[in-house]
Protein backbone atom coordinates (compact mmCIF):
# COMPACT_ATOMS: atom_id res chain seq x y z
CA UNK A 1 0.00 0.00 0.00
CA UNK A 2 1.42 3.55 -1.25
CA UNK A 3 2.92 5.29 1.85
CA UNK A 4 0.80 8.56 1.09
CA UNK A 5 -2.70 6.31 1.68
CA UNK A 6 -1.46 6.30 5.55
CA UNK A 7 -0.84 10.07 5.41
CA UNK A 8 -3.99 10.77 3.81
CA UNK A 9 -6.96 7.97 2.53
CA UNK A 10 -8.19 10.08 0.16
CA UNK A 11 -4.97 10.81 -2.50
CA UNK A 12 -5.25 8.61 -5.63
CA UNK A 13 -2.01 7.44 -6.84
CA UNK A 14 -1.07 5.28 -9.98
CA UNK A 15 2.84 3.79 -8.85
CA UNK A 16 5.58 2.11 -11.00
CA UNK A 17 4.17 0.32 -14.65
CA UNK A 18 0.68 1.85 -13.52
CA UNK A 19 1.96 5.30 -13.53
CA UNK A 20 4.58 5.05 -16.45
CA UNK A 21 1.54 3.35 -18.65
CA UNK A 22 -0.66 6.70 -17.86
CA UNK A 23 2.33 8.79 -18.69
CA UNK A 24 3.04 7.24 -22.33
CA UNK A 25 -1.26 6.52 -23.16
CA UNK A 26 -1.00 10.79 -22.48
CA UNK A 27 1.75 11.23 -25.04
CA UNK A 28 0.27 9.06 -27.76
CA UNK A 29 -2.73 10.40 -27.02
CA UNK A 30 -1.42 14.09 -27.82
CA UNK A 31 0.33 12.79 -30.66
CA UNK A 32 -1.97 10.59 -32.49
CA UNK A 33 -3.97 14.29 -32.33
CA UNK A 34 -0.63 16.13 -33.85
CA UNK A 35 0.04 13.00 -36.21
CA UNK A 36 -1.55 13.90 -39.20
CA UNK A 37 -0.94 17.45 -39.34
CA UNK A 38 2.59 17.09 -40.01
CA UNK A 39 4.18 18.66 -43.23
CA UNK A 40 2.98 20.32 -46.57
CA UNK A 41 0.34 17.19 -46.96
CA UNK A 42 -1.10 17.41 -43.64
CA UNK A 43 -4.57 17.30 -43.04
CA UNK A 44 -6.15 20.19 -41.12
CA UNK A 45 -8.21 20.37 -37.76
CA UNK A 46 -11.57 22.02 -37.41
CA UNK A 47 -11.68 24.14 -33.80
CA UNK A 48 -14.96 25.18 -32.40
CA UNK A 49 -15.14 27.30 -29.38
CA UNK A 50 -17.41 27.18 -26.68
CA UNK A 51 -19.32 30.26 -28.40
CA UNK A 52 -19.41 27.92 -31.79
CA UNK A 53 -16.86 30.34 -33.59
CA UNK A 54 -14.32 28.33 -36.06
CA UNK A 55 -10.91 28.16 -36.81
CA UNK A 56 -9.39 26.03 -39.04
CA UNK A 57 -5.72 25.68 -38.63
CA UNK A 58 -2.97 22.79 -39.03
CA UNK A 59 -0.45 24.58 -37.53
CA UNK A 60 0.45 22.44 -33.84
CA UNK A 61 1.42 25.97 -31.76
CA UNK A 62 -2.10 27.13 -32.49
CA UNK A 63 -4.06 24.17 -32.10
CA UNK A 64 -2.11 22.67 -28.71
CA UNK A 65 -2.95 27.01 -27.66
CA UNK A 66 -6.41 26.47 -28.21
CA UNK A 67 -7.20 22.99 -27.43
CA UNK A 68 -8.63 22.48 -23.63
CA UNK A 69 -6.17 20.02 -22.36
CA UNK A 70 -6.74 18.04 -18.73
CA UNK A 71 -4.67 15.15 -18.84
CA UNK A 72 -1.65 16.87 -16.58
CA UNK A 73 1.37 14.67 -18.35
CA UNK A 74 -0.22 15.60 -21.95
CA UNK A 75 -0.50 19.52 -20.58
CA UNK A 76 3.29 19.51 -19.67
CA UNK A 77 3.98 18.45 -23.31
CA UNK A 78 1.64 20.53 -24.80
CA UNK A 79 3.54 23.84 -22.67
CA UNK A 80 6.89 21.96 -23.70
CA UNK A 81 6.31 22.51 -27.27
CA UNK A 82 4.71 25.66 -27.23
CA UNK A 83 7.68 26.83 -25.49
CA UNK A 84 9.57 25.73 -28.42
CA UNK A 85 7.53 27.80 -30.69
CA UNK A 86 8.19 30.59 -28.54
CA UNK A 87 11.86 30.87 -28.52
CA UNK A 88 12.30 29.71 -32.38
CA UNK A 89 9.11 29.43 -34.40
CA UNK A 90 8.29 26.24 -35.24
CA UNK A 91 8.76 22.82 -34.38
CA UNK A 92 5.69 22.15 -32.27
CA UNK A 93 3.97 19.22 -34.34
CA UNK A 94 7.51 17.83 -34.47
CA UNK A 95 7.70 17.96 -30.78
CA UNK A 96 5.37 16.36 -29.76
CA UNK A 97 5.79 13.52 -32.04
CA UNK A 98 9.22 12.91 -31.14
CA UNK A 99 8.49 13.25 -27.57
CA UNK A 100 5.00 10.53 -28.28
CA UNK A 101 7.67 8.42 -30.05
CA UNK A 102 10.99 8.27 -27.73
CA UNK A 103 8.63 7.10 -24.60
CA UNK A 104 6.60 4.70 -27.17
CA UNK A 105 10.04 3.29 -28.16
CA UNK A 106 11.41 3.08 -24.28
CA UNK A 107 8.27 1.34 -23.27
CA UNK A 108 8.76 -1.61 -25.48
CA UNK A 109 12.39 -1.79 -23.52
CA UNK A 110 10.98 -1.26 -19.95
CA UNK A 111 8.38 -3.67 -20.29
CA UNK A 112 10.98 -6.30 -21.14
CA UNK A 113 12.24 -5.17 -17.57
CA UNK A 114 14.86 -2.48 -18.69
CA UNK A 115 15.40 0.01 -15.55
CA UNK A 116 14.02 3.30 -16.96
CA UNK A 117 16.93 5.01 -15.38
CA UNK A 118 19.31 2.98 -17.85
CA UNK A 119 17.14 4.04 -20.91
CA UNK A 120 17.21 7.62 -19.36
CA UNK A 121 21.05 7.53 -19.76
CA UNK A 122 21.14 5.68 -23.08
CA UNK A 123 18.88 9.04 -24.17
CA UNK A 124 21.82 11.35 -22.94
CA UNK A 125 24.20 9.64 -24.87
CA UNK A 126 22.43 9.88 -27.86
CA UNK A 127 21.44 13.14 -27.90
CA UNK A 128 25.14 14.25 -27.43
CA UNK A 129 25.78 12.07 -30.40
CA UNK A 130 22.74 13.47 -32.16
CA UNK A 131 24.28 17.07 -31.56
CA UNK A 132 27.51 16.29 -33.01
CA UNK A 133 25.79 15.01 -36.07
CA UNK A 134 23.78 17.82 -36.64
CA UNK A 135 26.66 19.74 -36.25
CA UNK A 136 28.37 18.23 -39.53
CA UNK A 137 25.20 18.29 -41.31
CA UNK A 138 24.43 21.69 -40.83
CA UNK A 139 25.16 23.64 -44.16
CA UNK A 140 26.88 27.05 -43.95
CA UNK A 141 25.61 29.66 -46.40
CA UNK A 142 25.51 33.40 -47.45
CA UNK A 143 22.22 34.32 -47.21
CA UNK A 144 20.94 35.70 -50.11
CA UNK A 145 17.41 36.05 -51.46
CA UNK A 146 17.30 32.83 -52.70
CA UNK A 147 18.08 30.36 -49.81
CA UNK A 148 15.71 32.70 -47.53
CA UNK A 149 12.73 32.10 -49.87
CA UNK A 150 13.53 27.99 -49.80
CA UNK A 151 13.21 28.21 -46.17
CA UNK A 152 10.44 30.67 -45.72
CA UNK A 153 8.27 28.30 -48.96
CA UNK A 154 9.75 24.75 -46.52
CA UNK A 155 8.25 26.76 -43.42
CA UNK A 156 4.93 28.03 -45.16
CA UNK A 157 3.74 25.15 -46.92
CA UNK A 158 3.64 23.11 -43.62
CA UNK A 159 0.92 25.93 -42.50
CA UNK A 160 -0.97 27.22 -46.11
CA UNK A 161 -1.95 24.97 -49.51
CA UNK A 162 1.26 25.76 -52.00
CA UNK A 163 0.00 27.84 -54.29
CA UNK A 164 -1.14 30.67 -51.16
CA UNK A 165 2.57 29.80 -49.97
CA UNK A 166 4.48 30.91 -53.29
CA UNK A 167 2.38 34.11 -52.88
CA UNK A 168 3.24 34.74 -49.30
CA UNK A 169 7.02 33.51 -49.52
CA UNK A 170 8.10 36.65 -51.57
CA UNK A 171 6.48 39.07 -49.23
CA UNK A 172 8.13 37.50 -46.14
CA UNK A 173 11.49 37.55 -47.28
CA UNK A 174 11.17 41.08 -48.75
CA UNK A 175 9.96 42.26 -45.30
CA UNK A 176 12.48 40.51 -43.20
CA UNK A 177 15.31 41.69 -45.60
CA UNK A 178 13.59 45.72 -45.49
CA UNK A 179 13.86 45.79 -41.97
CA UNK A 180 16.89 43.92 -41.20
CA UNK A 181 19.71 46.51 -40.28
CA UNK A 182 23.25 45.43 -39.89
CA UNK A 183 24.87 45.34 -36.38
CA UNK A 184 21.34 45.18 -35.27
CA UNK A 185 18.95 42.48 -34.18
CA UNK A 186 16.16 42.03 -36.36
CA UNK A 187 13.00 43.54 -34.99
CA UNK A 188 10.31 41.82 -36.24
CA UNK A 189 7.63 44.19 -34.69
CA UNK A 190 8.70 46.93 -37.54
CA UNK A 191 6.83 44.27 -40.07
CA UNK A 192 2.88 45.87 -39.49
CA UNK A 193 0.59 42.96 -39.97
CA UNK A 194 -3.17 44.55 -41.24
CA UNK A 195 -6.13 42.51 -41.96
CA UNK A 196 -8.23 43.24 -44.62
CA UNK A 197 -11.56 41.64 -45.06
CA UNK A 198 -11.72 42.11 -49.43
CA UNK A 199 -11.18 39.67 -52.62
CA UNK A 200 -9.36 36.34 -51.97
CA UNK A 201 -6.05 35.12 -49.65
CA UNK A 202 -3.97 35.24 -52.99
CA UNK A 203 -4.12 39.31 -53.23
CA UNK A 204 -2.50 39.31 -50.07
CA UNK A 205 0.70 41.69 -50.46
CA UNK A 206 3.68 43.60 -48.89
CA UNK A 207 3.43 47.51 -48.78
CA UNK A 208 6.59 49.37 -48.96
CA UNK A 209 5.12 51.37 -46.18
CA UNK A 210 2.33 51.99 -43.56
CA UNK A 211 -1.01 51.21 -43.71
CA UNK A 212 -3.12 52.81 -40.64
CA UNK A 213 -6.21 51.60 -39.93
CA UNK A 214 -7.99 54.87 -39.65
CA UNK A 215 -8.61 58.18 -41.73
CA UNK A 216 -8.26 61.77 -41.74
CA UNK A 217 -10.87 63.35 -39.99
CA UNK A 218 -12.37 65.81 -41.99
CA UNK A 219 -14.67 65.80 -45.37
CA UNK A 220 -12.69 68.76 -47.02
CA UNK A 221 -9.56 67.25 -46.77
CA UNK A 222 -8.30 65.57 -49.92
CA UNK A 223 -8.73 61.39 -49.73
CA UNK A 224 -5.37 61.21 -52.18
CA UNK A 225 -1.53 63.01 -52.74
CA UNK A 226 1.54 62.25 -53.98
CA UNK A 227 4.86 63.58 -53.31
CA UNK A 228 4.19 64.36 -49.61
CA UNK A 229 5.93 65.22 -46.64
CA UNK A 230 5.22 63.67 -43.44
CA UNK A 231 5.23 65.71 -40.07
CA UNK A 232 4.71 62.93 -37.22
CA UNK A 233 3.99 64.36 -33.70
CA UNK A 234 2.93 64.01 -30.43
CA UNK A 235 1.65 67.11 -29.30
CA UNK A 236 -2.22 67.95 -28.32
CA UNK A 237 -4.20 70.43 -30.63
CA UNK A 238 -7.06 70.05 -28.69
CA UNK A 239 -8.41 72.00 -25.47
CA UNK A 240 -7.37 70.04 -22.42
CA UNK A 241 -7.99 69.99 -18.48
CA UNK A 242 -5.90 70.94 -16.13
CA UNK A 243 -3.67 68.43 -14.55
CA UNK A 244 -4.33 69.43 -11.13
CA UNK A 245 -7.66 70.13 -10.02
CA UNK A 246 -7.80 74.43 -10.66
CA UNK A 247 -10.76 76.78 -11.26
CA UNK A 248 -11.33 80.44 -13.05
CA UNK A 249 -13.61 83.07 -11.58
CA UNK A 250 -15.07 85.93 -13.44
CA UNK A 251 -16.94 88.22 -13.02
CA UNK A 252 -18.85 89.14 -15.96
CA UNK A 253 -19.37 87.82 -19.51
CA UNK A 254 -16.07 89.47 -21.42
CA UNK A 255 -14.08 87.74 -18.50
CA UNK A 256 -15.32 84.47 -19.49
CA UNK A 257 -14.92 85.78 -23.32
CA UNK A 258 -11.41 86.83 -22.87
CA UNK A 259 -10.57 83.48 -20.93
CA UNK A 260 -12.44 81.21 -23.57
CA UNK A 261 -10.19 82.71 -26.69
CA UNK A 262 -6.96 82.48 -24.51
CA UNK A 263 -7.23 78.85 -23.96
CA UNK A 264 -8.58 78.98 -28.00
CA UNK A 265 -5.18 81.28 -28.67
CA UNK A 266 -2.87 78.57 -27.27
CA UNK A 267 -4.46 75.73 -29.06
CA UNK A 268 -4.15 78.33 -32.57
CA UNK A 269 -0.50 79.41 -32.06
CA UNK A 270 0.38 75.39 -32.03
CA UNK A 271 -1.67 75.16 -35.42
CA UNK A 272 0.13 78.15 -37.01
CA UNK A 273 3.20 76.48 -36.37
CA UNK A 274 2.01 73.32 -38.25
CA UNK A 275 0.94 75.68 -41.00
CA UNK A 276 4.21 77.92 -41.15
CA UNK A 277 6.57 74.52 -41.59
CA UNK A 278 3.71 73.88 -44.31
CA UNK A 279 4.11 76.99 -46.03
CA UNK A 280 7.83 77.26 -45.87
CA UNK A 281 8.46 73.74 -47.41
CA UNK A 282 6.17 73.27 -49.92
CA UNK A 283 6.01 77.06 -51.40
CA UNK A 284 6.45 77.02 -54.95
CA UNK A 285 5.50 73.25 -55.25
CA UNK A 286 2.51 71.55 -55.46
CA UNK A 287 4.24 69.00 -52.99
CA UNK A 288 1.84 67.50 -50.20
CA UNK A 289 1.37 68.00 -46.65
CA UNK A 290 0.33 65.21 -43.72
CA UNK A 291 0.31 65.42 -40.06
CA UNK A 292 -0.16 62.35 -38.27
CA UNK A 293 -0.47 62.86 -34.20
CA UNK A 294 -0.80 60.67 -31.45
CA UNK A 295 -2.87 62.91 -29.54
CA UNK A 296 -6.53 64.62 -30.42
CA UNK A 297 -6.93 67.47 -32.84
CA UNK A 298 -10.05 68.78 -32.69
CA UNK A 299 -12.57 70.33 -34.98
CA UNK A 300 -11.77 73.70 -34.99
CA UNK A 301 -7.91 72.73 -35.66
CA UNK A 302 -9.02 70.40 -38.17
CA UNK A 303 -10.66 73.12 -40.03
CA UNK A 304 -7.81 75.25 -39.87
CA UNK A 305 -5.65 72.66 -41.14
CA UNK A 306 -7.85 71.45 -43.71
CA UNK A 307 -8.36 75.42 -45.29
CA UNK A 308 -4.21 75.21 -45.73
CA UNK A 309 -4.22 72.27 -47.98
CA UNK A 310 -2.96 69.67 -45.05
CA UNK A 311 -4.36 66.14 -44.40
CA UNK A 312 -4.48 65.57 -40.61
CA UNK A 313 -4.83 62.25 -38.49
CA UNK A 314 -5.68 62.07 -35.34
CA UNK A 315 -4.81 59.58 -32.63
CA UNK A 316 -2.15 57.14 -34.28
CA UNK A 317 -1.35 54.00 -32.55
CA UNK A 318 1.98 54.66 -30.21
CA UNK A 319 3.58 51.31 -32.33
CA UNK A 320 2.92 53.50 -35.53
CA UNK A 321 4.48 56.44 -34.67
CA UNK A 322 8.23 54.29 -34.54
CA UNK A 323 7.58 52.48 -37.55
CA UNK A 324 6.14 55.74 -39.36
CA UNK A 325 9.95 57.59 -38.78
CA UNK A 326 11.75 54.47 -39.82
CA UNK A 327 9.25 53.88 -42.83
CA UNK A 328 9.38 57.58 -44.21
CA UNK A 329 12.04 59.01 -42.47
CA UNK A 330 11.58 62.53 -40.06
CA UNK A 331 11.40 62.27 -36.93
CA UNK A 332 8.80 62.02 -34.29
CA UNK A 333 8.18 65.73 -32.79
CA UNK A 334 7.18 66.16 -29.23
CA UNK A 335 7.07 70.05 -29.30
CA UNK A 336 6.78 72.44 -32.04
CA UNK A 337 9.74 74.83 -31.12
CA UNK A 338 12.12 75.10 -33.54
CA UNK A 339 10.85 73.19 -36.44
CA UNK A 340 12.62 72.68 -39.86
CA UNK A 341 12.68 70.36 -43.02
CA UNK A 342 14.83 68.00 -41.27
CA UNK A 343 12.06 67.00 -38.55
CA UNK A 344 9.67 65.96 -41.79
CA UNK A 345 9.73 62.48 -43.15
CA UNK A 346 8.82 61.59 -46.96
CA UNK A 347 6.48 59.49 -49.02
CA UNK A 348 5.70 59.22 -52.79
CA UNK A 349 1.82 58.44 -52.52
CA UNK A 350 -0.50 58.88 -49.58
CA UNK A 351 -4.58 57.71 -50.26
CA UNK A 352 -7.05 56.52 -48.24
CA UNK A 353 -9.36 53.65 -48.90
CA UNK A 354 -12.73 52.80 -47.41
CA UNK A 355 -14.04 49.34 -46.60
CA UNK A 356 -17.32 49.05 -45.49
CA UNK A 357 -17.39 51.39 -42.53
CA UNK A 358 -13.54 50.86 -41.84
CA UNK A 359 -10.94 53.47 -43.40
CA UNK A 360 -7.26 52.50 -44.16
CA UNK A 361 -4.72 55.28 -44.95
CA UNK A 362 -2.00 54.08 -47.06
CA UNK A 363 1.62 56.05 -46.92
CA UNK A 364 3.53 54.18 -50.01
CA UNK A 365 6.37 54.61 -52.17
CA UNK A 366 8.70 55.79 -49.37
CA UNK A 367 12.53 56.02 -50.30
CA UNK A 368 14.61 52.63 -48.40
CA UNK A 369 11.90 52.13 -46.03
CA UNK A 370 12.95 50.11 -42.98
CA UNK A 371 9.16 49.49 -41.60
CA UNK A 372 7.18 47.57 -44.30
CA UNK A 373 3.32 46.31 -43.92
CA UNK A 374 2.12 42.96 -44.90
CA UNK A 375 -1.32 43.35 -45.85
CA UNK A 376 -3.30 40.25 -45.44
CA UNK A 377 -6.59 39.60 -47.47
CA UNK A 378 -8.80 37.23 -47.59
CA UNK A 379 -12.92 36.39 -47.75
CA UNK A 380 -13.55 35.54 -44.13
CA UNK A 381 -12.02 35.89 -40.78
CA UNK A 382 -10.79 32.12 -40.16
CA UNK A 383 -8.54 32.43 -43.29
CA UNK A 384 -7.26 35.91 -42.57
CA UNK A 385 -6.19 34.29 -38.80
CA UNK A 386 -4.82 31.19 -41.07
CA UNK A 387 -2.72 33.21 -43.32
CA UNK A 388 -1.78 35.82 -39.93
CA UNK A 389 -0.68 32.44 -38.13
CA UNK A 390 1.51 31.47 -41.07
CA UNK A 391 2.77 34.57 -41.93
CA UNK A 392 4.32 35.02 -38.16
CA UNK A 393 5.69 31.44 -38.48
CA UNK A 394 7.36 32.86 -41.73
CA UNK A 395 9.14 35.79 -40.82
CA UNK A 396 10.58 34.02 -37.52
CA UNK A 397 11.79 31.31 -40.15
CA UNK A 398 13.63 33.64 -42.30
CA UNK A 399 14.74 35.43 -39.25
CA UNK A 400 16.62 32.17 -37.81
CA UNK A 401 17.99 31.45 -41.06
CA UNK A 402 20.13 34.53 -40.91
CA UNK A 403 20.57 34.83 -37.61
CA UNK A 404 21.81 31.46 -37.58
CA UNK A 405 23.75 31.58 -40.80
CA UNK A 406 23.33 27.94 -41.69
CA UNK A 407 20.36 26.07 -42.43
CA UNK A 408 19.79 22.05 -42.40
CA UNK A 409 18.43 19.65 -45.00
CA UNK A 410 15.15 19.11 -44.65
CA UNK A 411 11.90 16.63 -45.72
CA UNK A 412 13.42 14.14 -43.51
CA UNK A 413 16.72 13.86 -44.16
CA UNK A 414 18.85 15.08 -41.24
CA UNK A 415 16.24 12.86 -39.12
CA UNK A 416 17.35 9.53 -41.52
CA UNK A 417 20.93 10.70 -41.27
CA UNK A 418 20.96 11.18 -37.30
CA UNK A 419 19.41 8.31 -36.94
CA UNK A 420 22.38 6.14 -39.02
CA UNK A 421 24.59 7.50 -37.50
CA UNK A 422 23.22 6.77 -34.09
CA UNK A 423 23.20 3.23 -35.07
CA UNK A 424 26.48 3.21 -36.16
CA UNK A 425 27.38 4.67 -32.60
CA UNK A 426 25.53 2.25 -30.60
CA UNK A 427 28.58 -0.28 -29.99
CA UNK A 428 30.73 2.77 -28.35
CA UNK A 429 28.00 2.76 -25.86
CA UNK A 430 28.89 0.42 -23.19
CA UNK A 431 26.81 -1.59 -20.83
CA UNK A 432 22.63 -1.70 -21.39
CA UNK A 433 22.09 2.30 -22.23
CA UNK A 434 23.11 0.85 -25.79
CA UNK A 435 19.32 0.04 -25.94
CA UNK A 436 18.60 3.70 -24.99
CA UNK A 437 20.43 4.66 -27.69
CA UNK A 438 18.76 2.72 -30.24
CA UNK A 439 15.30 3.66 -28.91
CA UNK A 440 16.29 7.32 -29.58
CA UNK A 441 17.46 6.21 -33.11
CA UNK A 442 14.32 4.74 -33.84
CA UNK A 443 11.80 7.49 -32.31
CA UNK A 444 13.39 9.96 -34.55
CA UNK A 445 12.40 7.99 -37.81
CA UNK A 446 8.78 8.73 -36.67
CA UNK A 447 9.56 12.48 -38.79
CA UNK A 448 9.94 10.61 -42.37
CA UNK A 449 7.80 8.39 -41.43
CA UNK A 450 4.37 10.89 -40.58
CA UNK A 451 5.58 12.61 -43.35
CA UNK A 452 5.53 10.03 -46.02
CA UNK A 453 1.70 8.40 -44.39
CA UNK A 454 0.59 11.77 -44.57
CA UNK A 455 1.14 12.27 -48.20
CA UNK A 456 -0.51 8.57 -48.94
CA UNK A 457 2.53 6.56 -49.28
CA UNK A 458 3.39 2.93 -47.25
CA UNK A 459 5.50 4.34 -44.58
CA UNK A 460 7.72 1.20 -43.65
CA UNK A 461 8.33 0.87 -47.93
CA UNK A 462 9.04 4.95 -48.39
CA UNK A 463 11.67 4.59 -45.41
CA UNK A 464 13.14 1.70 -46.24
CA UNK A 465 14.56 2.93 -49.76
CA UNK A 466 15.39 6.42 -48.12
CA UNK A 467 17.55 4.74 -45.68
CA UNK A 468 19.31 2.25 -48.55
CA UNK A 469 19.67 5.45 -50.67
CA UNK A 470 21.28 7.26 -47.38
CA UNK A 471 23.35 4.49 -46.65
CA UNK A 472 24.42 3.73 -50.14
CA UNK A 473 25.34 7.14 -51.14
CA UNK A 474 26.15 9.01 -47.70
CA UNK A 475 24.16 11.98 -48.71
CA UNK A 476 21.42 13.41 -47.20
CA UNK A 477 18.67 12.15 -48.46
CA UNK A 478 14.44 12.74 -47.90
CA UNK A 479 11.68 11.81 -49.16
CA UNK A 480 9.69 13.43 -52.15
CA UNK A 481 6.13 13.46 -50.89
CA UNK A 482 5.07 14.05 -54.66
CA UNK A 483 6.75 10.35 -55.45
CA UNK A 484 7.72 9.07 -52.51
CA UNK A 485 11.06 8.25 -54.04
CA UNK A 486 14.15 9.16 -51.96
CA UNK A 487 15.63 12.74 -53.07
CA UNK A 488 18.11 14.96 -52.52
CA UNK A 489 16.88 17.47 -49.86
CA UNK A 490 19.42 20.20 -50.97
CA UNK A 491 18.76 19.95 -54.62
CA UNK A 492 15.36 20.19 -53.67
CA UNK A 493 15.82 23.27 -51.86
CA UNK A 494 14.20 22.26 -48.56
CA UNK A 495 15.49 23.61 -46.08
CA UNK A 496 14.70 23.60 -41.96
CA UNK A 497 16.11 26.20 -39.44
CA UNK A 498 19.53 24.57 -37.54
CA UNK A 499 18.63 26.48 -34.40
CA UNK A 500 14.69 24.66 -34.14
CA UNK A 501 16.11 21.28 -34.82
CA UNK A 502 18.97 21.84 -31.80
CA UNK A 503 16.08 23.00 -29.93
CA UNK A 504 14.01 19.82 -30.92
CA UNK A 505 16.90 17.58 -29.76
CA UNK A 506 17.32 19.13 -26.27
CA UNK A 507 13.85 19.64 -25.27
CA UNK A 508 12.40 16.34 -26.71
CA UNK A 509 15.34 14.57 -24.45
CA UNK A 510 14.80 16.38 -21.68
CA UNK A 511 11.29 16.01 -21.29
CA UNK A 512 10.82 12.25 -22.53
CA UNK A 513 13.56 11.44 -20.13
CA UNK A 514 11.86 13.46 -16.98
CA UNK A 515 8.42 11.41 -17.71
CA UNK A 516 10.11 7.61 -17.99
CA UNK A 517 11.78 8.36 -14.36
CA UNK A 518 7.88 9.27 -12.68
CA UNK A 519 7.31 6.24 -11.05
CA UNK A 520 3.91 7.53 -8.49
CA UNK A 521 1.39 9.80 -9.68
CA UNK A 522 -0.13 11.39 -6.39
CA UNK A 523 -3.15 13.52 -6.69
CA UNK A 524 -3.29 14.72 -2.76
CA UNK A 525 -2.98 18.15 -2.95
CA UNK A 526 -4.85 20.20 -0.37
CA UNK A 527 -8.05 20.38 -1.91
CA UNK A 528 -8.82 16.57 -1.50
CA UNK A 529 -7.78 16.83 2.02
CA UNK A 530 -10.91 18.70 2.75
CA UNK A 531 -13.90 16.89 3.82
Amino acid sequence: MAAIKVLNSKSEVARAQAALAVNICAARGLQDVLRTNLGPKGTMKMLVSGAGDIKLTKDGNVLLHEMQIQHPTASLIAKVATAQDDITGDGTTSNVLIIGELLKQADLYISEGLHPRIVAEGFEAAKTKALEVLEEVKVKKEMKREILLEVARTSLQTKVHAELADVLVEAVVDSVLAVRRPGYPIDLFMVEIIEMKHKSETDTQLIRGLVLDHGARHPAMKKRVEDAFIFTCNVSLEYEKTEVSSGFFYKTAEEKEKLVKAERKFIEDRVQKIIDLKDKVCSGSNKGFVVINQKGIDPFSLDTLAKHGIIALRRAKRRNMERLTLACGGMAVNSLEDLDIDCLGHAGLVFEYTLGEEKFTFIEDCVNPRSVTLLIKGPNKHTLTLIKDAVRDGLRAVKNAIEDGCVVPGAGAVEVAIADALVNHKPSVKGRARLGVQAFADALLIIPKVLAQNSGFDLQETLVKVQTEHSESKQLVGIDLNTGEPMLAEDAGIWDNYCVKKQLLHSCTVIATNILLVDEIMRAGMTSLKG
